[in-house]
């Protein structure tokens, strides 16, 4: 059994690295290159405009629970989450979305990680932001960053361009990311033996051990034994003074 490996200078690593675009340098959202869930926002909001009914707060309290403790499959949550929204205007929540990045999410995005994906985009690589988020969660991430190309899931429409409450399938999540990604990389001349991946959960693991360089951020306790076992490089990253500065604030610390 290999011991877990720090990577010493990442950005280094990627400066010193072959460049062109046939590398990819895919990214995870949540976790990954934000601290915490981008979703959140959204779901506070909705709970501060009292768009939310009782019911659907406890429904997705009680679906995020029976998710977490493995009772429930992600596919069932996120639709039982895109339920709520049905008969929502697409525009209109794209809208709301870019609002909540610039309020709720930029202060929460990793400084460091940032810096990764610039040092990826200066060697020419395909940077890929691969989520298991929705568009509203994970387009404006991507633009603040710069990040050209996202594959993450999609609400279904009806023909007026409103939410039918159910999620375009295939649901990429697990092994779809990663069936995702190797389509992506088929299209688009991408060589994954030769590109990066940076992910801080177990659900990824299809993917990270068939990329590469696999790199580990922040990695949740399975990660970080699969990490450990096969020697991968982590990556430690943390949020910016703003943000800790707020969570300090939020339970009673500054």
């Amino acid at each position: 059994m290999s011991a877990q490996s720090v990577a010493p200078d990442p950005i280094a690593e990627i400066a010193a690295s072959p460049s062109g675009p046939q590398i990819g340098a895919f990214f995870d959202l949540d976790g990954t290159l934000v601290d915490g869930f981008t979703a959140t926002a959204h779901a506070a909001d909705r709970i501060r405009r009292r768009q939310a009914r009782i019911g659907e707060v406890l429904g997705v309290v009680e679906a995020s629970l029976r998710y977490r403790f493995g009772r429930m499959q992600f596919e069932r949550l996120l639709t039982r989450a895109a339920g709520y929204l049905r008969g929502e205007s697409l525009a209109e929540l794209d809208i709301l979305g870019e609002r909540l990045f610039v309020e709720r999410v930029a202060a929460r995005v990793f400084p460091y990680m940032h810096e990764i994906v610039q040092a990826h985009q200066q060697r020419g690589h395909t940077v890929v932001l691969s989520s298991s988020a929705l568009t509203i969660h994970a387009e404006p991430v991507a633009r603040f960053l710069g990040i050209d190309h996202v594959l993450c899931n999609r609400f279904e429409l009806d023909d007026a361009g409103l939410l039918t409450g159910r999620i375009a399938k295939p649901v990429i999540w697990g092994r779809r990311k990663f069936t995702a990604v190797h389509g992506f990389c088929e299209s688009n001349d991408i060589d994954l033996q030769r590109s990066y991946f940076y992910a801080d959960g177990d659900e990824d693991a299809a993917l990270m051990v068939q990329v590469g360089n696999p790199r580990p951020v922040n990695p949740r306790p399975r990660l970080a034994a699969m990490a450990a076992e096969h020697g991968w490089p982590v990556l430690r990253v943390a949020g910016s003074p703003r943000r800790r500065r707020s969570l300090r604030r939020l339970v009673g610390y500054d």
